[in-house]
């Protein structure tokens, strides 16, 4: 295991932030920590990263114990938080530099990682650009090549797509993907849950300090009571129909409000043969028709009662 946490506790008076948490990251994996506000992220990085002390339990990082002193594990792992953290004094080049030269003191060596950093997150162009001069976007950029200029082998990526535009995300969507096929081990947080779907290889959702549910996405979509959403647009569907639709296999519920029929199923195998005979048999006539499986919005709806912005 890159990360091993077991039984952690960590409080702030009275206040449980972490509740005997239990997290293992394997090698090579992105791993997705998903959570509402105040279900102990944030709480549980910085713990990761020997910045803040727990009450009990224990961290391993690639093997070792962590410690605030394990400089030698330290190295290895590259930090990009929310708050964009970079000097505004110096320029692109000379922030990057500065933030890898905390790992490589080689000079040679150093000056090809940071070109090397530069055209991976494609600031090329404004390697003499001080941050003030550039976009959100490109911001954000800069503060990831900051953070994995010196090549680690687990980086950890608090929300690195917030408020940045499309083209800069999907920059550093792909330029994620990158870094994990060169070898990286990726801890990532986002409240976007298309970017969690798109990346992520195991997932863990967090909520009250503790993870409640864990595995790939696959895995946590089959948690739920429902495996695919049905929405007809129908006309003049009287009760017992109504009751014969529901007594499909695996239909979870039927709702008939304002001409549309939706239709909750447990597999995510299609039901949509079986209910368009039913409404056929009976004469129903019926428009457009949507189907949905299951989205990680919805495993993290029904497991915490919560939205994720909550």
């Amino acid at each position: 295991m890159i990360v091993k946490i077991e039984n952690l506790v960590k409080r702030y008076g009275d206040l449980i932030a972490l509740d005997h948490l239990n997290l293992s990251i394997k090698e090579k994996e992105i791993f997705g920590l998903l959570g509402p506000n105040g279900s102990g992220k944030t709480t549980t990085i910085n713990c990761i990263l020997s910045l803040l002390k727990f009450d009990k339990g224990s961290i391993e990082v690639f093997g070792k114990e962590m410690t605030p002193t394990a400089y030698d594990l330290k190295r290895d792992i590259g930090i990009v938080m929310q708050n964009v953290a970079v000097f505004d004094d110096l320029s692109v080049y000379e922030n990057i530099d500065y933030f890898c030269g905390l790992y490589i003191k080689d000079k040679k060596k150093r000056k090809a990682l940071v070109e090397e950093a530069i055209e991976f997150v494609g600031l090329s162009e404004f390697k003499k650009f001080t941050p003030k001069k550039l976009s959100g976007g490109l911001l954000r950029r800069l503060n990831i090549a900051c953070g994995i200029a010196h090549k680690p082998k687990l980086i950890i990526l608090d929300e690195p797509t917030v408020a940045v535009d499309p083209q800069s995300r999907n920059h550093i969507l792909e330029g994620i993907k990158k870094l994990n096929e060169d070898g990286a081990t990726i801890i990532y947080t986002s409240h976007y849950m298309e970017e969690i779907e798109q990346l992520c290889t195991s997932i863990a959702i967090m909520d009250k300090g503790k993870v409640i549910a864990n595995g790939t996405k696959e895995e946590l979509k089959s948690m739920i009571s429902h495996g695919e959403k049905v929405v007809i647009e129908a006309f003049g569907i009287q009760e017992n129909q109504l009751k014969s639709l529901y007594a499909l296999p695996k239909v979870t519920s039927v709702e008939y409000l304002d001409n549309l029929l939706t239709i909750k199923t447990k597999s995510s195998n299609s039901s949509l043969g079986k209910i368009t005979d039913i409404l056929e048999n009976n004469n129903i006539s019926y428009g457009k028709i949507y189907s949905e499986l299951p989205t990680l919005n919805d495993v993290f709806l029904e497991i915490t009662g919560k939205q994720l912005r909550d």
